[in-house]
């Protein structure tokens, strides 16, 4: 018997006892580690004589494949029999009710912005976005708001100490009407939009915080008119509370944004002493909530815009995200919006696999 015949034979014989794994990783480095004995007969092929490597190559070779499937073939045999026995000492019985697994919820501020989102995009808006830090051109001065406005004072906004680029000052933004500036600019008209996000003013209170979430529609294209925007404003109502009986009245008012300015009264019932939306809110029982601010643009604000007033027309409108989702899901505080106790989004929030819909509204809670 040939040397490579006595290793191959001693080699299956012991790889065919191996009790384990680890018994089996040892005889592989035996065998085929860089000091093994196969390994040592592959390292004499290159000392031999060509005709030597063409007689012993062909052998050498087949003893180490012979070895490594001997190997192989164990390791399966192996595995195989470690998890019959993992298998056979560890059961589970199938019948036991799953543990209860702890499940996110959706806060109900995001609920809300995406089916606001939803509703505006049935309509054909798009949603726009802009920075939280700004400067006071693009909050107040591109806006029609004057140096003496009481919303530039320091007690009712945040200011940093930096200067802005156009030689005014930075603040937190306090409404997200920049971005209707900023979007006008740079994409020109015709235009529908809506712009989400977070707002900041300096207040706090059951009805105020210091942030807030706010959302504001523009509409800008030619002949555009108030029609409009009470039928946009109707439309969206309807589906945002699913109920086709809400009414709007719209009342004049002030913007330095806006002119003509509108307030937009939704009527509302008594029910049990609490407030219903639908009816005419002048019948007996009935009554009128205002909801939010709303208009046609003002010339000056389409033309910081970088639009021609005499060509381009729009109505724009703004509403507070946090007090809808209080009206629509009965919130009586939004100082809780911002508390972080999960036991009142245990409460309020929604499922996070439920999708808004203009049908159902929302979808189950959480």
């Amino acid at each position: 018997m040939s040397e490579t015949q006595t290793i191959e034979h001693d080699a299956k014989a012991r790889i065919a006892a191996a009790a384990d794994l680890a018994a089996l990783e040892a005889l592989r480095v035996e065998f085929l580690g860089k000091q093994g004995s196969v390994s040592a007969l592959m390292k004499t092929l290159g000392k031999m004589s060509p005709e030597e490597r063409q007689t012993k190559g062909p052998e050498i070779q087949a003893l180490r494949q012979a070895v490594t499937d001997a190997l192989a073939a164990r390791k399966d045999v192996l595995e195989a029999e470690a998890l019959e026995a993992k298998l056979a000492a560890e059961t589970l019985d199938l019948t036991l009710p799953a543990p209860a697994a702890t499940r996110g919820s959706v806060h109900p501020v995001s609920q809300v912005m995406d089916e606001l989102a939803e509703i505006f995009a049935d309509l054909g808006f798009a949603v726009a976005t802009g920075p939280e830090i700004e400067d006071d051109w693009y909050n107040f001065t591109a806006l029609n708001m004057p140096e003496s406005h009481p919303a530039r004072a320091m007690h009712d906004t945040f200011y940093f100490p930096d200067t802005a680029p156009k030689g005014g000052k930075m603040l937190l933004r306090t409404h997200t009407s920049p971005v209707q500036i900023r979007t006008m600019l740079a994409e020109g008209a015709p235009l529908r939009i809506i712009a989400p996000g977070r707002v900041y003013r300096s207040d706090s209170d059951a009805t105020h915080t210091p942030m807030f979430h706010q959302i504001e529609g523009l509409v800008i294209d030619k002949g555009i008119h108030l029609g409009h925007l009470k039928w946009t404003l109707e439309t969206f109502l309807k589906a945002f509370f699913e109920n086709e009986d809400i009414v709007i009245r719209l009342r004049p008012s002030y913007f330095p944004f806006t002119e003509p300015s509108v307030e937009a009264d939704v009527g509302f019932e008594l029910v049990d002493g609490k407030r219903v939306l639908g009816g005419s809110g002048d019948a007996p029982g009935h009554g009128w909530m205002e909801l939010l601010g709303s208009g046609m643009v003002n010339r000056r604000v389409i033309e910081m815009g970088g639009l021609d007033p005499d060509e381009w027309q729009g109505f724009a409108f703004g509403i507070g995200v946090d007090r809808l989702a209080m009206l629509k899901y009965g919130m009586d505080d939004l100082r809780a919006f911002f508390d972080g106790d999960a036991r009142w989004l245990q409460h309020y929030g929604f499922s996070a696999l439920a999708q808004p819909t203009l049908s159902a509204g929302v979808g189950e809670r959480a």
